[in-house]
């Protein structure tokens, strides 16, 4: 046994971070088969943290050394040695001590981890000795300029370390090679609050005498200059790109040198002719410096950088997963619709953009546009998703040919959203070899899967994880070509099922950031996060902006994550103090409600409302957690006073309903617990009777699309939700499907919105949560203790699901065959599980081939709502009945 997975900030071996307690988790063992051990506990750990990689093997901790420390914690375990400062080098492992409930059961000591790490960044602002430069030309809006330094090392080096901020993107070259695998860095922020810079350990790049380092910038969301109705080219911080570089040698000596961008470094532009968001890029391949980023390379005809201003937004590090091409999609076809016009299908929406290869002569200029439809004479249609770009072409690349030879080119600082690429201009009769897609978003670890008996629910379950990770670029997105804008709505929407499937919990940490940066003195928050100033008054509002309290709160309930709450609940505490003051008599009418309904319209107040009780609700159990208990009582009476006033104005006690009975409405007030107890039955059967009405339809948009299919499953209706769920027809995920989707749409009809958004999903946590009854315990947050309550709904013969939480995969498969259904629970190392087995008889269960009450850690616990249910420890279970 050895601990695994080690983590610091969410991150593996993360560089530069800034946070001067940061917070260490691992894993007490990575199950990756089934355990023949039950009921494992961690009793006590032993952390030492070194200052160099020596002394670590040697096990002294000259950092930290925890002793051993009488705790099964294993997650978010701060720091609390010698005071971190700037540039430090931390390395650092684990054991364990385990016990199990099989007899003899003493805690044994697991072997020593393997060695992990984590640097700290400059930590203030005078650590910086660089300074701003850019361009010395005038123009807002030019070729993307290339940045060239070069520097000698005259002895043996130990450490070199790069830290670089580049606005609105860079891309860092050393001695003629690409710095790291990154893509369009640094992440997107308010850059008048802050600006976000990155750390690279440069050590094997460089070399002893003639050096060179060369930076390309683009304009990105800094110098964001398409019109637009965000008014993002408007923005306060809007200026040309800048660099701010600063190169630290460590020599064996003990001294150390600096290379810094200052106006000693030289300036001139090169290939990339044009970059715009929503635009695309041009690309002039004759005008290639070859060898630019190079120590030999002659730069006498270059201009002297400009020393700039500093953005206004202080400088911090960031922490979260890069962008990454993550994958290349080989197109499934290649048709000519019209003479000299040809479209390459990829089969699959996806975010990034396209790999041309092409030979031809030089000046030859290629043209490819992105889209994700086609017009039905084959060719492309960008119509659904060019709405918003008012200035300029729309997510277009112009490349032009160097020629001499094979050319193989990919844009730098753009990505697009799209299925289709239209290829104009092509010298000669292109192959499907001459093309391919590369998949960008956030390098997020993959954290679950979700298959059953049902194809169509598989299908869902693809479209939903692409729509996921294809808006996920740094902070959740709403789509990513149309507007690429981190719409707060969708992203607590579809929040569950990023932490079912993915782990977002860095990405989420840094984009509640931009939560405080945008928060107005009033408490009030716009609708998209971060912004230039738009989005606040009717685009914001409760539906929308209780991001900031719900995603908080699900990383506290699928991660257990408490610094979380703790961090943000004084901006937390100023909404919903703005929500009240926004509130006569307890109704909140702001914002946007059930958008994009498929047929009936509910009104704003009334889920504006639902979600203005829900935050407060959450902020008191927050309060309760974080022990501030004035706060509790006041933030537990406002959501009752809430409550109240919204059963007096919303629901008719003749008809049983909320607004005249909408299925958003009634599933509203259920999923959000606003339904007092003597209605509850009316209500949901109510709402089942809506759902029969409509043939077993949905008729909702985004609010309705979560909280019917909640409603109906957690209120004896799971077989009608199931409906819902595997509906092939309009409205219905189904229908996207049967007509070709490989993404979720903005909304049921094909000929409305984008296809390719996140909005409707979260149907995926459904999946997890009541298919698979994979479930937290609100007893044990962070999948400490577990919750296994698998629904068998309608026509499913199966499910496979499993969970990879902080403390180890959960796993939960079952199958019926005939009348006998068999169930596998798979429970990680150092949690317990309540699991529910669907059946009325005890005795007509058996768990590994054995009566239940024979077996080990197995604990029966009572009969509810038609299901055994018993209280288990690690390992794997097989219950079986029938």
């Amino acid at each position: 046994m050895q601990p695994q997975r080690l983590r610091c900030e969410h991150l593996e071996n993360p560089l530069g971070i800034d946070v001067t307690r940061p917070r260490l988790s691992w894993l007490v063992e990575e199950r990756s088969r089934k355990s023949e051990v039950r009921g494992q506990q961690q009793t006590a750990y032993r952390m030492l943290v070194a200052s160099s990689p020596e002394l670590l093997a040697q096990d002294r901790g000259d950092l930290w050394d925890s002793g051993e420390v009488c705790s099964d914690q294993s997650t978010f375990i701060e720091y609390d040695g010698v005071p971190l400062q700037s540039r430090m080098r931390c390395f650092w492992k684990v054991k364990v001590w385990v016990t199990s409930c099989a007899p003899p059961n003493p805690a044994a000591a697991s072997a020593w981890s393997e060695a992990a790490h984590w640097s700290m960044g400059l930590l203030a602002q005078d650590d910086w000795s660089a300074q701003w430069i850019g361009s010395p030309t005038a123009a807002m809006v030019e070729p993307a300029p290339l940045l060239r330094k070069a520097f000698a090392l005259e002895r043996s080096i130990t450490r070199v370390t790069a830290y670089i901020s580049g606005l609105g993107y860079y891309e860092l070259s050393l001695n003629g090679r690409k710095v790291g695998d990154r893509v369009l860095d640094p992440k997107f922020t308010r850059y008048d609050r802050r600006v976000l810079y990155v750390t690279y350990d440069v050590t094997a790049q460089v070399r002893a005498g003639a050096n060179a380092v060369g930076v390309m910038l683009g304009n990105g969301w800094y110098n964001y200059h398409v019109k637009n109705p965000w008014h993002f080219d408007e923005a306060p911080w809007r200026d040309k790109p800048r660099l701010l570089f600063q190169l630290e040698i460590e020599y064996a000596d003990g001294s150390t040198q600096a290379v810094v961008s200052d106006g000693s470094w030289q300036h001139a532009t090169g290939a990339v002719r044009f970059d715009g968001m929503l635009n695309g890029e041009v690309y002039d391949a004759r005008l290639v410096k070859d060898g630019w980023d190079t120590a030999g390379y002659d730069d006498s005809a270059w201009a002297a950088a400009k020393v700039v201003d500093a953005p206004k937004g202080r400088l911090v590090a960031q922490m979260i997963e890069p962008i990454r091409i993550v994958e290349v999609i080989k197109p499934i076809s290649l048709t000519q619709p019209k003479p000299g016009v040809y479209i390459y299908d990829l089969g699959q929406n996806l975010a990034g953009a396209a790999r041309l290869t092409v030979t031809g002569p030089a000046g030859t200029a290629v043209k490819m546009q992105y889209a994700e439809l086609l017009h039905p004479d084959g060719t492309l249609d960008p119509t659904n998703i060019d709405t918003f770009c008012e200035s300029g072409e729309f997510q277009t690349e112009h490349y032009i040919l160097q020629g001499g030879g094979t050319e193989t080119w990919q844009a730098r600082f753009m990505y697009y959203g799209f299925q289709y690429v239209q290829v104009t201009g092509f010298p000669g009769e292109p192959t499907l070899e001459n093309l391919v897609g590369l998949v960008m978003h956030t390098d997020v670890a993959n954290a679950g899967g979700f298959e059953c008996s049902n194809a169509l629910l598989n299908r869902i379950q693809h479209c939903n994880r692409w729509s996921y990770l294809n808006n996920f670029h740094g902070y959740p997105t709403d789509c990513p070509h149309r507007e690429k804008i981190g719409w707060t709505g969708d992203a607590h929407i579809a929040g569950a099922t990023g932490l079912y499937n993915f782990d977002p919990m860095a990405v989420f940490t840094e984009w509640l950031r931009d939560f405080a940066d945008e928060q107005r003195p009033s408490g009030e928050l716009p609708g998209i996060i971060p912004t230039g100033g738009w989005g606040y008054e009717r685009w914001g509002g409760p539906a929308w902006c209780s991001a900031l309290v719900l995603i908080p709160w699900y990383m506290y309930q699928y991660r257990g994550d408490v610094r979380i709450l703790a961090e943000h609940y004084e901006i937390m505490q100023r909404y919903v103090d703005y929500l009240t003051e926004s509130s006569p008599d307890g109704i909140n009418g702001q914002g946007m409600g059930d958008w994009f309904p498929a047929k009936t319209e509910t009104p704003v107040d009334l889920t504006s409302t639902a979600y203005y009780y829900t935050d407060a609700l959450i902020l008191s159990r927050i309060a309760e957690i974080l022990g501030r208990h004035a706060d509790e009582v006041k933030y537990a009476q406002l959501a009752a006073a809430v409550r109240q006033a919204f059963n007096r104005r919303f629901f008719d006690p003749d008809t049983g309903q909320y607004c005249g009975g909408t299925q958003t409405a009634d599933s509203c007030a259920l999923y959000h617990g606003l339904v007092e107890a003597p209605e509850l039955e009316t209500v949901v059967r109510n709402l089942a009777a809506n759902v029969v009405r409509n043939d077993q339809h949905l008729d909702c948009g985004i609010l309705g699309a979560k909280s019917v299919l909640h409603a109906l499953a957690d209120n004896g209706q799971v077989d009608l939700a199931y409906q819902l769920a595997a509906q092939p027809t309009w409205p219905s995920w189904g229908d996207m499907v049967r007509q070709g989707a490989t993404t979720l749409w903005e909304g049921w009809n094909a000929d409305v919105g984008t296809h390719n958004h996140v909005m409707l999903g979260d149907i995926s946590a459904w999946f997890f949560k009541v298919l698979a009854g994979i479930d937290t315990d609100p007893e044990g947050p962070g999948f400490k203790r577990i919750i296994i309550r698998p629904r068998l709904a309608g026509d499913l013969t199966w499910v496979r699901a499993h969970h990879d939480s902080l403390h180890g995969r959960i796993v939960c498969n079952w199958q019926r065959e005939g009348s006998t259904l068999t169930m596998e629970v798979t429970i990680p190392l150092n949690t317990t599980a309540t699991v529910h087995v669907p059946a009325s008889d005890p005795a007509a269960i058996r768990e590994s081939g054995n009566p239940v009450a024979t077996s080990a850690g197995v604990k029966f616990l009572g009969l509810e709502d038609g299901a055994a249910i018993y209280q288990v420890g690690s390992g794997y279970y097989r219950f079986t009945v029938g």
